[in-house]
């Protein structure tokens, strides 16, 4: 779950930090104190984009850190997997830093990209806003949303469907790409019969370019090497006067008459000994070298020419002779499409319908797995929404499949179905639901699949957009139902829902004569009943109020000892 966010110079916010609780969170405040800026701080901690303009002004740069604890062995396994190390406390730190022209971010202090960022933000929270209702009017979201429901039990066919749909696509791409103009063939077969025989009669052998540069490049430089060996030959041991090898022999010489007599003396004559049959070995190595250093021009020549022509197939075919072989390969198979065609063609054509067969097979399992899933998702959503005062609602998830249009999750298309009075017919969601009815029929999503869904964090951002009343207590309850099993986070203006708060934070803003900033801090003692009269009253607390909002204090916590 979040244990915790961190905010610094972020647009209102000069520091800030929130210690969020188990069960039901909520976050109430004035509205235009900056309610938004805690949900938008968290979408940036976790990848969302940015801009340098939200940075505090005045300040160089902002930054936002969440803490989680990963509680659970599938969100540990994900972190691994994406190659994040939790120490055995669990925690998962992330933190992002924006600045006017660029944003890094971190998971516990390692620098990862926005895809690592996401991907283990997916794991352990799951926000909900306005934009998110519009997600679920898509066709392709609410075949996601169904198998997600359905889990283990389409796990297996998806991979299916996956891996018949990459073969069939790539059988596609190979039809589409084939030439059958017989004049087309024919240059086709002419270019490929010269490139087939320049890399067949080179004779190319594994690792020969690295050993024809070496070669090369030692020819080239033989002279300067030569020289150079040459005078440190003479050095040695070749020069009639001076050279070390004489030195060195006239030295141990002169001290043969007093070996035996002082034990650190001949060790001495030892390293001496030594050193003259060191000399002695390069001089031979040097010799040896030189000798071998004795190169023609032809084979000079020879050997600049063939360098020069595997640089020009590597031009053409690949980076090495192990690439120049694979395009051969390919080209060799390409040539003998070609040469029977006829063949090639009737064989692709068979390989494609039989490709088809099975794929259509598998979306068939997949669909009437998809279709089970549906009938009992719809069953449940129908009672979530009843719940949530949907009093006429009725619910349907159509599973139509397409046998004509395969796509790598399948073929089928998914409606939710939707009537809210009676005698009205059955239309698509996204034709009749409003704003406000879309965000209670996505609360009644979220609990259903909280019995599927591992996620242990779920934040919701107005979800009270466009509710009032009875319908308000309703929301307010289904949330505390949602808290039980999940870490829930609240934005709210509604008193129902700031009453079923297990931690109730409140978002403040306050000015002076040179700056505005806002704070986040959670109510104790009689606090909440204070907040909650100004969500009853606005400005006019009275007695009454209060005593109502003490009332509403009271029916919360009894709904949540009885659930």
């Amino acid at each position: 779950m979040l244990l915790s966010e961190k905010v610094k110079n972020l647009a209102l916010i000069r520091e800030a930090e929130i210690s969020f609780g188990e069960g039901l969170n909520v976050i109430t405040g004035e509205t235009g104190a900056g309610k938004s800026l805690v949900i938008g701080s968290v979408e940036l901690a976790l990848g969302g984009k940015a801009s340098g303009s939200i940075v505090r002004h005045g300040e160089d740069e902002a930054s936002v850190e969440l803490v989680f604890e990963a509680e659970s062995e599938r969100e540990g396994a994900m972190m691994r997997d994406l190659g994040i190390e939790i120490e055995d406390d669990g925690l998962v730190i992330m933190a992002r830093k924006l600045k006017e022209s660029r944003s890094t971010a971190r998971i516990n202090g390692d620098t990862v990209n926005a895809s690592v960022l996401k991907k283990a933000a997916s794991a352990l929270i799951d926000i909900h806003g306005q934009r998110d209702q519009m997600g679920l009017l898509s066709k392709r979201n609410l075949c996601a949303i169904l198998d997600r429901y359905a889990g283990e039990g389409v796990a297996e066919p998806l991979l299916k469907v996956e891996k018949y749909y990459v073969n069939y696509k790539e059988l596609m791409k190979e039809l589409e790409e084939d030439v059958s103009d017989p004049d087309e063939l024919k240059r086709r077969e002419d270019l490929l019969r010269f490139e087939v025989m320049e890399i067949e009669e080179a004779g190319l052998k594994p690792g020969e370019d690295t050993e024809i540069e070496e070669r090369y490049n030692l020819m080239k430089n033989a002279r300067k090497i030569a020289e150079s060996l040459s005078d440190a030959l003479g050095a040695l041991s070749e020069n009639s006067a001076g050279n070390a090898s004489d030195c060195i022999g006239r030295a141990s010489s002169g001290l043969t008459g007093i070996q035996g007599i002082d034990e650190k003396t001949d060790a001495i004559i030892n390293r001496i000994s030594e050193i003259e049959a060191l000399i002695g070995d390069v001089a031979i190595d040097i010799g040896d070298r030189l000798r071998s250093m004795d190169f023609s021009e032809e084979e000079y020549e020879e050997t600049e020419q063939r360098m020069d022509l595997i640089n020009h197939l590597k031009s053409k075919y690949g980076k090495s002779i192990e690439e120049i072989y694979e395009a051969l390969e390919k080209k060799q198979a390409e040539l003998g499409r070609i040469e029977d065609h006829d063949s090639y063609l009737a064989d692709l054509k068979s390989r494609l319908e039989d490709s088809k067969v099975k794929l259509t097979e598998a979306c068939g399992v997949l669909s009437k797995k998809r279709v089970s899933a549906a009938a009992k998702l719809q069953q449940e959503m129908k009672e979530a929404l009843s719940d949530l005062n949907f009093e006429n609602v009725e619910f349907s998830i159509d599973v139509v499949p397409d046998k004509d249009r395969f796509t790598s999750n399948g073929y089928d298309t998914v409606s939710f179905m939707i009537s809210l009075n009676k005698g009205e017919a059955m239309q698509p969601l996204e034709d009749v639901a409003s704003g406000g009815e879309l965000s209670r029929i996505m609360l009644a999503l979220k609990t259903v699949l909280a019995d599927t869904d591992d996620i242990p964090t779920l934040i919701f951002d107005e979800i009270d957009t466009g509710i009032s009343g009875r319908t308000a207590e309703k929301v307010a309850e289904k949330l505390a139902v949602l808290s039980e099993k999940r870490q829930v986070i609240a934005i709210t203006h509604l008193p129902q829902i700031a009453a079923m708060a297990d931690h109730h934070f409140i978002i403040e803003k306050t000015s002076d004569d040179t700056s505005t900033e806002t704070s986040v801090r959670e109510l104790t003692g009689d606090e909440p009943v204070d907040e909650l009269s100004r969500l009853l009253s606005g400005s006019a607390v009275t007695d009454t109020v209060r005593e109502n909002a003490r009332e509403m204090l009271a029916l919360a916590r009894e709904f949540k000892r009885k659930m």
